[in-house]
């Protein structure tokens, strides 16, 4: 019965998914670049574009016309500082589910036509601020796409199924099952890994550590080619495709540790809204973990930092994650 009911759960998220893609592409049609990325305002740290209010106006939209009332669910969703429950007028307090969402998690990719965007969904049974990631029952990550762009891909799972994964054809408006498959490399020569480092906070000794593991993993002064690429793709949503789809080996995003050492007061970190679609990941066979060991868990909130490392199978888990903790409890700590 429960199952049943995460499943049904799931359904839903990927529904909300679709009609978060659809409302994205159909508004951003007659804008600009420019157009799209108008500040419109600053929530929590985040800075609010204009596309941003696109994805926003259809959340609203969608839960008011489809979310069931036998569900009652309260909204936690990056840009918004409001208090959002359906079915509309219900007190938080009666709500029985927790809905976590990223709109558009890549916004800055997308509104410059530079990379897909993804819309993200977590869902968990309601327990207050005591609400927190490993406690997911369902989650959906769906593609936003380029306006070149023909195909937009969605995963989802539940916590006791499988990793659902879908193309669907913008053209024709078909779906078709995919399969993807993680890399199953021994080791890291000659893939992509990397650590995350978009923004100059922090930067330099999110380097350092990264230089570190490599030269003890590969060493960096054999004289060969470089063996290690790095590809940034500014979503943590897109991160996870990449682990997903078996472009990257490892990805790990540091950055609540390493500004936390350096005193920096930032709120350019990743969010549970970000990694609300970890359940994804998981079913997929890609190692996510705390860069430290453990689950990386947080509060469903708008707020909490969350420090992460994704291996794209255990082998490679294995072999990096004794260096890094090393390192990290060297520089960090």
């Amino acid at each position: 019965m429960l199952e049943t009911i995460h499943e049904t759960l799931r359904l839903l998220l990927c529904g909300l998914g679709d009609s978060i893609r659809d409302a994205v592409v159909s508004g951003r049609s007659h804008l600009d670049a420019a157009a799209l990325s108008v500040v419109t305002g600053r929530v929590g740290g985040d800075t609010i574009y204009a596309v941003d209010k696109i994805s926003e106006a259809a959340i609203r939209i969608w839960f008011r016309e489809n979310w069931p009332r036998e569900f009652p669910v309260q909204i936690v969703m990056e840009g918004s500082d409001q208090e959002l429950c359906f079915p509309e007028g219900i007190d938080v307090k009666a709500t029985a589910w927790k809905c976590i969402i990223d709109p558009i998690d890549g916004t800055r990719g997308i509104m410059y036509e530079k990379r897909s965007a993804w819309a993200l969904a977590g869902i968990a049974p309601q327990l207050g601020d005591d609400t927190v990631l490993s406690q997911i029952v369902a989650a959906a990550m769906t593609e936003i796409p380029l306006t070149k762009q023909w195909r937009a891909d969605q995963f989802s799972a539940t916590a006791g199924g499988q990793l659902i994964s879908s193309a669907y054809d913008m053209r024709s408006a078909r779906r078709e099952i995919i399969r993807p498959v993680p890399s199953q490399a021994d080791d890291f020569a000659h893939g992509f890994s990397s650590l995350v480092k978009f923004f100059p906070e922090g930067r330099t000794l999110t380097a350092q550590i990264e230089e570190r593991l490599w030269d003890e993993l590969i060493g960096l002064n054999s004289g060969l080619s470089p063996q290690i690429f790095d590809d940034q793709y500014l979503s943590t949503g897109g991160q996870f495709y990449e682990l997903l789809s078996g472009h990257d080996r490892m990805v790990g995003d540091l950055r609540p540790l390493v500004l936390r050492v350096l005193d920096m007061e930032s709120q350019l970190v990743c969010h549970p809204y970000d990694a609300c679609a970890w359940l994804v990941l998981s079913k997929s066979g890609v190692i996510f973990e705390h860069p430290l060991g453990g689950f990386p868990d947080a509060p469903l909130d708008t707020e909490s930092g969350v420090a992460w490392i994704a291996y794209a199978n255990e082998r490679l888990a294995s072999l990096a994650r004794p260096v890094l903790t090393r390192i990290l409890e060297q520089f960090l700590i």
